[in-house]
């Protein structure tokens, strides 16, 4: 007696499985990095703003012997808003991690690319370092300023990421002409100075550390605010000049063009509502949020000057 025995069909190599999962996973994890990079601005900017940088006494634990804030009868909100900071740089190792592993393995893509991977991994480490630092120094508002500017390189580093993943690897190919081309790193550098007056500003201001420990950078803050005003109205002129020079460029240049408008004129409201109202700790805070979101529109717009094959 004969009998016909199917074949089992045979299981795909862990590799592929693996290669499928990457391609589906990559780009939302990405895009959580970069939006994890964008939300502890403005958890940061918690931490500042209420006067709870000294929350957590020591660093890394919170309290000395624990890890987490004791909760008493006498206990204030401030360990909480510190340690849900510090809760979010743990959230954020975690997905930095997964980047690297997820951009690192896919062999397909160029190197450069596979090493911009780790960059989200590097930073956050080097915030956690900074941010302990900052604990031992009695919040210095230098080293609360680098802070942040570092959170800036990690939110222009990480659109660059959810970018890239998204074209080829060949040549980069201008879609704007030369005069643009040559501004494009004007802006780019006038960002750099507007986000670093910016933070020089608040550390000369009332919001540049502790409630108790007001350690200040010994500037004039209305003399700086108005330093930074003038390097944002300079930013706005390449801006439109970049504006004009493109408007007839591709469609997604002349609509990203037009969000960095709408960003900047939204932290120009914001700035000088602030500044006229003695600054509320609500419109700082949305302040802040908006410097992280035109580090990030930036980015995507000058990105958006070349394509790739």
């Amino acid at each position: 007696m004969s009998s016909d025995v199917a074949a089992a069909p045979a299981s795909r190599p862990a590799s592929s499985r693996f290669a499928t999962w990457r391609g589906r996973l990559t780009y939302p994890v990405l895009v959580a990095n970069l939006v994890g990079q964008i939300g502890i601005v403005v958890t940061g900017g918690a931490v500042r703003l209420t006067g709870s940088g000294l929350g957590c006494s020591t660093w890394p634990q919170c309290e000395p012997g624990q890890f987490t804030p004791r909760f008493h009868e006498a206990a204030t909100y401030h360990p909480f808003v510190e340690f849900g900071n510090r809760t979010l740089t743990g959230v954020l190792g975690v997905i930095a991690i997964a980047v690297a592993v997820l951009v690192w393995s896919d062999r397909d893509r160029v190197r450069s690319y596979r090493w911009l991977g780790f960059a989200p991994l590097v930073g956050v480490a080097a915030q956690a370092v900074i941010g302990g630092v900052i604990v031992l120094l009695h919040l210095h508002p230098a080293w609360v300023s680098l802070h942040f500017l570092v959170s800036m390189l990690l939110v222009v580093t990480s659109t660059l990421l959810v970018h890239r993943s998204r074209e080829g690897d060949g040549p980069a190919t201008p879609v704007v002409g030369p005069l643009a081309r040559r501004l494009a790193p004007v802006l780019g550098a006038l960002l750099t100075v507007v986000l670093v007056l910016g933070a020089i500003t608040t550390g000369a201001g009332p919001h540049s550390g502790d409630e108790e420990i007001g350690y200040r950078i010994a500037v004039d803050p209305y003399l700086m605010a108005r330093v930074h005003a003038a390097s944002v109205w300079l930013f706005v002129a390449v801006l439109v000049a970049l504006l004009v020079l493109n408007r007839r460029g591709p469609a997604v240049l002349r609509r990203r063009g037009w969000v960095m408008v709408a960003l900047v004129a939204l932290q120009g409201v914001i700035g000088y509502v602030q500044v006229a109202t003695d600054l509320p700790v609500l419109l700082v805070l949305l302040h802040m949020l908006g410097a992280a979101l035109l580090a990030g529109g930036t980015a995507r717009y000058l990105l958006t000057f070349r394509t790739r094959a």
